[in-house]
């Protein structure tokens, strides 16, 4: 089958052939002709299968007829992180070419000016994260009563995330009548509650085996210690053909340290995590894209939708606590057909969490072994992580008064007075932290004289008291 098959529009079809596609997969072939009817679409997909033009090519036929007003979008997408939503953006910027139909990103990070000044002009399609979303409608800057289309993608990982509640707030502002796809990679207990609750007689749409991970992605385990996970890292950087990789720690904190440390060893990195301004994060994502930058050192904010281009590796560095996140990430490589390899180190502290995504997958990961394994800590002396975080790092500078203080010398020890026993009692002398005035009397007493008042009695002390009476 391809594109012609479907049903859509002569301007649509010449953007897709333009950007080089030719047959649908399986997921729109499936939901483009129940999209273009109107019916509300349930759909379960593992990730790099084509949601996204699944829903983003048919949204731009039935938004082609029609004038957006002021404040007032026709649809609406809602995407868990900044980076989902940008790349959905270039979707509609991609396919939506040869259409007249005005589109707004609001996200976290920009200018809320800016994002004000294009809702004021009308909205077609409005791309947003739900926080960013909800700051605008409580400033009175958005109206949702006119949204026709809206669809919630990647369900389950603002399951993760605690979007839900957020989500649920901004379904509750929508029209009831509308057209509702709900677009998820794992169908989760929880994310079939929510189906139920959004969609109206949906069209089930499931093409691949919930949780397993795409067959063109060779996958492998490698079993390390915890002090030799980064030497086992290089190890693999180098022995691999490595064209272009993400490598993905499970927090912020570990993905700076990480990235300093193969910068520090000559590789080509750069650090991507949420904390990062959102100018930043673009920046580096281009970056990545363009082939400046080799390796992406990442949090699970690109674990999700992140289309790269010919992604060769995706390494675990850090065992995913959640299964499914394990899924999402190595669907960063193996996409569109081609050939990927994923390694996960692994320690003996993470094997509950192997054994999970065992269990989600159906598979066991196959056993990798490195061809030098790191030394032993009992073999050689190893840097901690933080050591050698903080060698990677420049030393700050000194400041005048640490300086200062360095530059004066060392005050004499004073020595210790050993502490002795009385022969004729079982109790302990007083240590040398005595009373000033005791140690003194101690030190100056010799043989019955008193030192410092020569050897005579002074005669005033001699002379008898006077009495009062006198």
């Amino acid at each position: 089958m391809n594109f012609s098959e479907l049903g859509l529009s002569a301007e649509v079809l010449q953007a897709v052939a333009e950007a080089g596609y030719t047959a649908p997969t399986p997921i729109q072939e499936q939901a483009i002709p129940y999209v273009l009817r109107g019916r509300d679409v349930l759909g379960c997909a593992q990730t790099g299968t084509g949601k996204t033009a699944g829903f983003t090519l048919p949204m731009i036929d039935i938004l082609a007829s029609g004038r957006a007003r002021a404040r007032m979008p026709r649809s609406l997408i809602l995407e868990p992180t900044r980076e989902l939503a940008a790349q959905v953006a270039e979707a509609f910027e991609t396919y939506g070419k040869h259409h007249k139909l005005n589109m707004a990103l609001l996200i976290g990070g920009e200018s809320f000016s800016d994002q004000e000044r294009k809702l004021d002009r009308g909205v077609d399609v409005l791309i947003a994260t739900p926080g960013r979303l909800i700051d605008l409608f409580e400033r009175g800057k958005i109206l949702l009563s006119d949204v026709k289309v809206l669809v919630i993608d990647e369900a389950d990982r603002m399951l993760d995330m605690g979007f839900i509640p957020d989500v649920e707030r901004i379904v509750g502002l929508l029209p009831k009548i509308r057209q509702t796809l709900f677009f998820s990679a794992t169908m989760a207990p929880e994310i079939r509650r929510l189906a139920d609750a959004f969609l109206m007689n949906p069209k089930e749409i499931a093409v691949a085996a919930i949780a397993t991970a795409a067959d063109t992605v060779s996958q492998a385990l490698v079993k390390v210690d915890s002090t030799g996970k980064r030497e086992a890292l290089r190890q693999l950087l180098r022995e691999e053909e490595v064209k272009n990789a993400i490598i993905f720690c499970n927090r912020k904190r570990d993905v700076d340290i990480l990235n300093r440390s193969l910068v520090k060893y000559g590789f080509n990195a750069a650090a991507l995590h949420g904390d990062m301004p959102q100018s930043k994060r673009t920046e580096t994502l281009d970056r990545f894209r363009n082939g400046e930058v080799q390796l992406l050192v990442a949090s699970d904010v690109a674990a999700r939708g992140l289309d790269i281009a010919g992604m060769s590796h995706v390494f675990n560095f850090d065992v995913p606590i959640h299964a499914e996140d394990y899924i999402h990430r190595i669907g960063r490589t193996g996409r569109a057909g081609r050939e990927g390899r994923a390694f996960t180190l692994a320690t003996a502290e993470d094997g509950r969490f192997v054994s999970a995504i065992e269990q989600l997958t159906g598979k066991s990961i196959p056993l990798a072994t490195l061809n030098h394994p790191p030394s032993s800590p009992t073999a050689a002396p190893t840097v901690s992580p933080l050591a050698e975080a903080a060698a990677a790092e420049p030393a700050p500078p000194r400041s005048r008064k640490r300086r200062a203080a360095s530059a004066k010398p060392a005050a004499r020890p004073r020595p210790n007075r050993p502490i002795t026993m009385d022969p004729e009692s079982n109790v302990t002398p007083l240590p040398a932290r005595q009373s000033a005035a005791r140690r003194d009397q101690d030190e100056a007493e010799e043989g019955g004289r008193v030192i410092g008042f020569g050897d005579h009695l002074p005669a005033f002390l001699a002379r008898p008291a006077r009495s009062l009476r006198a």
